[in-house]
């Protein structure tokens, strides 16, 4: 059983605020109609009511799949006009009608030097994808997240108006870029008023410091929030309860097929073919680590809704010594199901570490990446943590393990600490644990 907290919906918001008065108000909102409209007067205004409002949404990973989704869904709701849509996304947004133009996961690459051997590939889409924004002649362009691929695109619709000598559609882009995260990261804010409309921020303190800078911006709350809206709740809702989805570890087990006294540990290896292809390797070792110390020990991996994961995990996982139980396609009610019959997760950083938080799940955050990236990282960044929770807080309430220090050793360490294994597993207590050589690294 699922129970979620208070009734707000920050996407609702998101949309009634910000996105459909943007459309509304729009030139583009009104100037194809023009050439549609029989008749004087009334007639003309019906045939306006009837138009479809073109919608052109681009998601460049997972991640934004799932809020891309949400987002159509919502709009549809909402809108007082029918909707057509247009763009790039993966599975979810396609169980929402999109027809993408190409596969998603040709741009979902993230890092300096992983990005290199994909440069012409990803040029060749932005192309594509700029040609179909001009074809399809949208009352609103909507991009989320992935703010490389989306800024470039955001960019080059503008310069495709402008030689045209036509006014542009409204650009809107959702989860604004984390400037604020890296040294002189606010100086190169002064350009995106000219690329972009509206941005729509997730974090509280974003809105006020994109204003500053002469950007529309507007705080929407988290995607991750809406979790608690969608399948994955009952619909119960105590008015004490705080933000949580809780599930019924007993009932979740059972589903799984789980035997009574299981030590389970879900693992999260990332949502990018290079994330999986270089996390999933570190892991297997870690819990091989865990298993000599832990009985019974067996490893939940759902995947994301992506062929070239769940492809990849399934190939990798064949060779595990670790029982594992593979959850390919996860929805979100199955990672929460997961998440339910879990001791412990070993996640790569990224949207799934709040989940897992919402999920009260003890977590340890995991990441490496190539050694310009993360070379890159460390000289630029101005943060001490990775993890968003770690972030807000500014505390490591969240054991990290991130590049060097990012180590089979290093994650079996963790994972046996955070979780307590040592207080139920063969007598040991935090003394007998901390005295012990694993305890002191």
């Amino acid at each position: 059983m699922w129970r979620c907290c208070e009734n707000f919906s920050p996407l609702k918001y998101a949309l009634s605020s910000t996105l459909l008065p943007c459309c509304r108000f729009s030139s583009h909102f009104k100037a194809p109609f023009s050439s549609h409209c029989h008749g004087k007067g009334g007639g003309a205004a019906a045939g306006a009511r009837n138009e479809k409002l073109r919608v052109f949404i681009v998601a460049g990973e997972p991640s934004g799949d799932l809020i891309g989704s949400r987002l159509m869904a919502s709009l549809r709701r909402l809108s007082p006009r029918p909707l057509q849509f247009a763009g790039v996304g993966g599975n979810l947004m396609k169980r929402e009608g999109l027809v993408s133009e190409f596969p998603m996961e040709d741009i979902a690459v993230m890092g300096v030097a992983e990005l290199l051997p994909h440069l012409v590939r990803i040029w060749v889409r932005l192309r594509q994808t700029v040609t179909a924004v001009m074809d399809f002649r949208p009352h609103v362009v909507v991009t989320v997240d992935a703010k490389g691929f989306s800024f470039r695109v955001l960019r080059s619709i503008t310069d495709a108006y402008r030689r045209l000598g036509v006014s542009r559609p409204p650009l809107v882009h959702y989860v604004a870029p984390s400037s604020w995260a890296w040294k002189g990261g606010e100086n190169k804010l002064k350009n995106l008023a000219d690329t972009l409309d509206h941005l729509l921020c997730i974090l509280p303190f974003e809105a006020a410091l994109f204003k500053a800078h002469g950007i529309k911006a507007t705080y929407v709350g988290h995607p991750v929030l809406e979790d608690a809206f969608t399948s994955v709740a009952t619909g119960e809702n105590p008015a004490h309860c705080r933000w949580w989805i809780k599930g019924s570890k007993s009932c979740s087990r059972q589903d799984f097929g789980l035997q009574s006294g299981s030590t389970v540990v879900c693992v999260l290896p990332g949502s990018r073919a290079q994330e999986v292809k270089r996390m999933l390797p570190l892991f297997e070792s870690a819990l091989d680590l865990l298993a000599d110390k832990v009985p019974m020990l067996t490893a939940i991996i759902p995947t994301a809704p992506s062929h070239v994961i769940t492809d990849a995990v399934t190939e990798a996982v064949k060779s595990w010594k670790t029982p594992n139980i593979l959850l390919p396609y996860a929805s979100e009610k199955d990672k929460y199901s997961a998440f339910a019959a879990s001791d412990v997760s070993l996640c790569t950083s990224g949207t799934a570490v709040l989940q897992l938080q919402m999920a009260r799940v003890p977590t340890v955050v995991a990441y490496r990446a190539h050694p310009l990236t993360e070379w890159l990282i460390k000289s630029r960044t101005k943060l001490h943590y990775i993890s968003l929770p770690n972030i807000l807080l500014d505390s490591p309430v969240i054991p990290e393990a991130l590049f060097a220090d990012c180590t089979p050793q290093r994650l079996f360490t963790l994972l046996w600490y955070t979780t307590c294994l040592f207080s139920h597993v063969h007598g040991l207590d935090q003394t007998s644990f901390e005295q012990s050589s694993i305890g002191r690294q």
